[in-house]
């Protein structure tokens, strides 16, 4: 292809190269202003106990944090909002996939705000993915109510591995709620089925929600989760279901016999409900008020609530531990060299366990040893 402008006849044109392109990004503006100004944990405690949802979500995003220094500043919010908080009553809600968990805390805490008043938060625990260790966190979707209401707030957190699908911060989590001024909250767990116990060990009332048809009476008297459930109440109780919703609360009523009393000495009672036309809520919410009423005419509340902080000290120690153990410089270089050597059949998985920890316990004392050498 020929280009006229290269021919000697028009050499002595002069052709400009023409106006370049201005960048669609103004020079003049200072990214400054819209940088977020970092608030400080005195910052943070008085905007929660104002009941800023804002700075509420906030906190509890710097709770899930692994990044050490925000762990410091959150364990400086929680000690600072513990004088504000244990004035709520805490649900924890369980049953097996599809039971109807978000439907029913929709149905549990428009009733109960409408009847009751004050505020609700619902901690909803998402299942994360083993192999990209994602989650959803999708079950706002399920509560349209409730992610209307003005006095409610849901908070979804993966469940990152914890035991019983409940999220390693939620009793923090918890703590700023009751600062917030929430005087009810529900915890939500994926429902695994028998390792509930991390979330019986943080809420005052344990509700298990089970559905009929899922299988025969011998279901009901496995021991478990129905053990340390304070209330069992059967879901999708409408339309043709109702007989055998019926019948499934005769058998877990029955089932419950064969268990030992409780130590709150209340006996657990079985209920029939339907969550999509939210029919039977009220006796649900009449069953947990008269259990709180009654735990806390024996002293049963307190001594519970006493016991819940022990066990989650002990949890707390366990995890340090463990962190401890994994970031320590040594283990961190002889990890991946004893796994293989246990790989190739060269050691027992107990014998490599045993001289890990033997290497971190003697790199423990040789630093107690410097130290005090020093």
């Amino acid at each position: 292809m020929e280009h006229p402008e290269n021919s000697e006849e028009y050499k002595g044109l002069q052709v400009n190269s023409g106006v370049s392109q201005q960048s669609i990004i103004n020079p003049y503006l200072s990214r400054s202003r819209f940088r977020r100004r970092e608030m400080s944990a005195n910052d943070m405690v008085e905007g929660i106990v104002k009941g800023d949802i804002t700075i509420l979500s906030q906190a509890v995003t710097l709770i899930e944090s692994v990044n050490p220094d925000h762990q410091a500043k959150a364990q400086e919010v929680i000690n600072k909002c513990l004088p504000y908080s244990g004035n709520s009553v805490r649900v924890g809600i369980s049953g097996v996939p599809g039971a109807g968990k978000s439907t029913s805390i929709d149905e549990f805490g428009m009733h109960v705000l409408r009847e009751k008043g004050g505020k609700l938060a619902v901690l909803a625990i998402d299942p994360s993915s083993e192999r990209t260790k994602g989650s959803i966190l999708g079950d706002k979707t399920r509560m349209e109510k409730l992610a209307q209401h003005p006095d409610s707030f849901i908070r979804p957190s993966p469940s990152a591995g914890s035991l019983g699908g409940v999220a390693r911060k939620t009793r923090e989590t918890i703590i700023l709620c009751e600062a917030a001024g929430f005087d009810k909250i529900f915890v939500e767990t994926v429902g695994v089925g028998q390792s509930e116990t991390a979330c019986h060990s943080m809420v005052d009332f344990f509700l298990l929600i089970q559905v009929a048809g899922t299988g025969d009476e011998l279901q009901g008297i496995k021991r478990g989760i129905m053990e340390i459930a304070d209330g069992i109440v059967i879901n999708k109780c409408d339309g043709d279901n109702v007989d055998r919703c019926q019948m499934a609360a005769s058998n877990f009523r029955n089932a419950l016999h064969f268990f030992p009393m409780p130590d709150s000495g209340w006996s657990p009672k079985v209920l029939c409900y339907s969550g999509f036309y939210g029919t039977g809520v009220k006796e649900i919410w009449d069953m947990i008020y008269q259990y709180i009423d009654f735990v806390k005419h024996n002293g049963y509340f307190d001594y519970r609530r006493n016991e819940q902080s022990k066990y989650w000290m002990y949890e707390s120690i366990n995890e340090h531990l463990r962190n401890s153990f994994y970031h320590n410089h040594i283990i961190e270089q002889l990890l991946p060299k004893t796994e293989q050597s246990v790989l190739r059949g060269e050691k027992t998985s107990f014998t490599a366990a045993g001289e890990l920890l033997d290497r971190y316990f003697n790199d423990i004392r040789g630093f107690r040893t410097r130290k005090e050498g020093v």
